[in-house]
């Protein structure tokens, strides 16, 4: 990190390897390894030049301008003129922080100046020393990501330099971050923005100020998966890399590693090049800075009370050490910003946690810290002695708490001031919930918190071990998004995601994107219900229609795995099912080693949506045949998992245990029939010799309890919630403590149900083209929120008084609906309108 929008870095596995030893399983099923290997290409310039003469006796007309690919814009617009472009010794270099720029002239700012930029793996583009934009946002090498910008507003008369840094993380790379070697494109899309096209007129810096430094042992957490932490030597670094003097430095010719940049199946041959690319479908992430809320302790030095305020120097004596513990007072997730002069040879590390730890490495009340200590992710920088030095880390951390730890040589450092630059996907809430009971503000608060740090470039399981998109986690973010926000191009990016990790027996990845998979069976069924979800939610028929196959190919997995018995017997991989200590690794009882009643039932309801879907974009036929799937898989877990006694199911035929997981899906699927389910839900509710799910299945439980007509008991359930607020918890955990992680948005599905179950706002129909409103409210005696629809917004107010249920309900023009109060039905129309209705 360095410099205002500093360096950055990336993974590259393949560089400095021989083409062959590059493909993995994604080149085996996408990519050709014919072209893949450079002593093909010769070959296919010549084939490509016959192509062309064929295309040329067939088509006279047609444009036949050589380039290094031998096709031409005119022959397919599958190729870009400009070409990946990377510093000439990086091909043998696993890790590499690399400066890009190029000046030129402008005799006017013209009226647009439209072009296309990516890189392998990510960068920040700079124009005339002004950051305006990061990216790509991650996918796979198959569909490989590019942006589109207008520099126009950046531009001036006369001399203009575009730059960007471009890094690859190497062996230490996020396991999210897929790659095939460090590169930059750039293409102008103008007659003008062309002359900016990336080939060998760029330069390129190599910089070699900055390492990467692995996070292991109990800063890890057990399982880390996200950027290293950035070791930077300001000695080595190219200050004034951006600026106009940067032209003395050691600039480069850029060196061409893939010529003519190639569009996602634009090769008319059918070859496939390293990078496919596509339009990145997602909006520029948030950048807003941020300041600490106040120094917990110190040791050495006293700070300054305007230090946090960026409005104080604080020095730190020659010969000396010094410790600041800065508290956000909230989690967060930000780029980290420190600026100092002088300090020769002095060091800085800088330490990011969630929690403090006390002596038995527990969190314990997140508030508290005497007697605690920090662990967990660390930066760190070796000063130079320069004069107003601003170092800016490359990614993007999260903290509640920071501590700066410096020590310094022969010369004082004054640190002029140290901040965040907080960044997420830039979703907006445009729901809210209120009520008479003032504490589930906070919960609400907490919920949406999480929500915004759990999304970036993709959903993300926790932001500060993993930044991972597991289907599990994403089907509850997916929909807190969909209801909070209404913005629903993040989930609908992760269904298409899923939909390219699925493999040719038809699974999804667990986790994607992912360079090392992973298969998680239930997870696939979980996306298939996704799919249905946005069905339900967004008016987008032709993306649905695209999903259908994918969907398919999961039920197919799951159908080879049933038995004689007729429900799913054992299944390979990963059954997980919910994080109780009960289960082993989370999973599901007898999913290795007998028939899971829990995986059968989760089957079933993935089968009954999928039929919705097929009915409404496939085939009519195929969705009747999951109906009957369905039905009987549910009737082998009535004849060998019904416990007629307990009134319950049992996990397993064996029916050694029983859980709420099992008796939630056996509602949320009719196993159980209408007029038991109340009955059923009663018990699986109060009867605490159940397996408990914990936090990220309560979901489940959760509509099956509305389901069964039991939604008044809703506020009963975030007990929990309130813990975590007793507990200081700013963001809700993973699990109840210990819990490794304190930010998991697989938690914060109270503002999903606050609105869709205690309001009672749920989709009728098809792409929410009806509404039906069905308030549960419990103890409240009065609740009122609002929710994003695609025509508007959806308000409602309720209020209980003498036996009846008064209020107001309000929907956006274009939509209609049915409002359900104690089994009574009240129409509604678009626009606003007066309910009374008696108990």
């Amino acid at each position: 990190m360095a410099r205002s929008q500093s360096g950055h870095w990336f993974q590259s596995e393949c560089i400095g390897s021989s083409p062959e030893s590059c493909i993995n399983d994604e080149d085996e099923r996408n990519v050709s390894v014919f072209y893949a290997t450079g002593r093909i290409r010769t070959v296919w310039k010549a084939l490509s030049a016959m192509v062309m003469v064929a295309l040329a006796s067939i088509l006279p007309g047609l444009a036949l301008a050589q380039d290094g690919a031998g096709l031409s814009r005119e022959a397919t617009a599958g190729y870009w003129a400009a070409s990946w472009v990377a510093h000439p010794e990086a091909g043998s270099q696993k890790a590499g922080v690399f400066h890009f720029r190029k000046a030129f002239t402008l005799k006017a700012v013209p009226g647009t100046f439209p072009v296309r930029v990516s890189a392998d793996n990510r960068y920040r583009l700079f124009v005339n020393g002004q950051s305006i934009d990061v990216g790509p946002s991650r996918s796979d090498r198959m569909h490989w990501r590019f942006r589109e910008l207008d520099l126009t507003p950046y531009l001036r008369k006369g001399n203009n330099v575009v730059s960007a840094i471009v890094w690859n993380w190497g062996e230490h790379a996020p396991l999210s971050q897929m790659t095939h070697r460090s590169g930059f494109l750039l293409q102008g899309e103008s007659d003008e923005a062309k002359n900016l096209n990336s080939d060998a007129s760029w330069k390129v810096l190599w910089n070699r100020a900055i390492t990467f430094e692995p996070v292991t042992g109990p800063a890890s957490g057990g399982f880390y998966a996200a950027a290293p932490g950035e070791v930077l030597d300001a000695r080595a670094y190219p200050w004034g890399w951006d600026e106009e003097g940067g032209n003395e430095l050691e600039w480069v010719q850029a060196e061409l590693v893939e010529r003519n940049a190639q569009m996602r199946g634009g090769d008319i041959t059918g070859n496939a090049g390293h990078w496919q690319l596509v339009p990145d479908p997602l909006p520029a992430m948030e950048e807003t800075p941020i300041r600490f809320a106040e120094i917990r302790r110190h040791e050495g030095a006293v700070p300054p009370a305007k230090l946090l305020a960026g409005a104080a120097d604080y020095t730190v004596p020659a010969n000396s050490s010094a410790t600041l513990l800065l508290d956000q007072r909230h989690l967060t997730n930000a780029y980290m910003v420190l600026s100092a002069s002088g300090g020769a040879g002095a060091t800085a590390t800088i330490t990011y946690a969630e929690a403090l730890y006390d002596a038995e490495g527990n969190k314990g009340d997140r508030n508290e810290i005497e007697g605690r200590t920090i662990r967990g992710l660390a930066d760190r920088i070796t000063f130079d002695g320069g004069a107003n030095r601003e170092f800016h880390s490359l990614w993007w951390r999260t903290w509640r708490y920071v501590q700066l730890d410096i020590q310094t040589g022969d010369e004082p450092l004054v640190l002029h001031d140290i901040h965040g630059v907080f960044t997420a996907y830039p979703f907006e809430q445009n729901a809210g919930f209120s009520s008479d009971a003032e504490w589930i503000e906070d919960v609400w608060e907490i919920d949406w918190r999480i929500l915004r740090l759990s999304a970036y470039d993709h959903f993300m399981d926790t932001p500060y071990y993993e930044q991972l998109q597991y289907v599990g986690d994403t089907r509850l973010e997916a929909l807190i998004s969909l209801y909070n926000s209404g913005d629903g191009r993040l989930a609908r990016n992760a269904i298409a995601l899923f939909d390219q990790s699925r493999t040719a027996d038809g699974l999804t990845a667990s986790r994607y994107p992912s360079r090392v998979r992973q298969n998680i069976p239930p997870f696939s069924l979980w996306w298939v219900a996704m799919v249905h979800d946005y069905w339900m939610l967004r008016d987008d028929p032709d993306f649905i229609a695209q999903m259908v196959p994918g969907t398919r190919g999961v039920l197919s997995w799951f159908g080879q795995h049933v038995d004689e018995t007729g429900m799913l017997g054992p299944i390979p991989w990963w059954g997980f099912l919910d994080w109780n200590p009960a289960y082993p690794m989370g999973m599901a009882p007898g999913s290795k080693n007998s028939h899971s009643t829990a995986l059968t039932l989760q089957y079933a309801y993935a089968l009954q949506r999928a039929a919705e879907l097929e009915e409404a974009h496939g085939i009519s036929a195929v969705g009747s045949h999951y109906r009957e799937q369905a039905a009987s898989l549910i009737a082998a877990v009535r004849k060998h998992a019904w416990d007629a006694g307990r009134g319950l199911f049992a996990d397993t035929p064996e029916r050694k245990s029983f859980s709420q997981h099992a008796n939630a899906l056996a509602i949320l699927t009719d196993a159980v029939p209408a007029q038991e389910q109340a009955a059923v839900m009663g018990r699986t509710l109060d009867d605490e010799s159940l397996l408990q799910a914990t936090y990220y299945f309560r979901f489940y439980v959760d509509e099956a309890m509305v389901q069964a007509g039991f939604g008044d008991r809703y506020l009963e359930r975030l007990e929990p919630w309130r813990e975590m607020l007793r507990k200081g918890l700013t963001t809700t955990p993973e699990t109840p403590d210990p819990s490794r992680s304190d930010s998991h948005a697989w938690s914060a599905h109270p503002n999903y149900h606050l609105l869709a179950s205690v309001l009672g706002i749920r989709p009728a129909s098809e792409g929410f083209g009806t509404v039906e409103i069905a308030p549960a409210l419990g103890k409240l005696n009065q609740a009122a929120g609002s929710m994003p629809h695609p025509l508007g917004q959806i308000s409602v107010s309720f209020r209980r008084e003498n036996g009846r249920l008064q209020g107001e309900v309000s929907l956006p023009q274009g939509l209609t609906g049915e409002l359900v109060w104690k089994g009574k039905k009240v129409r509604l129309t678009s626009g606003s309108q007066q309910i009374t209705v008696r108990d």
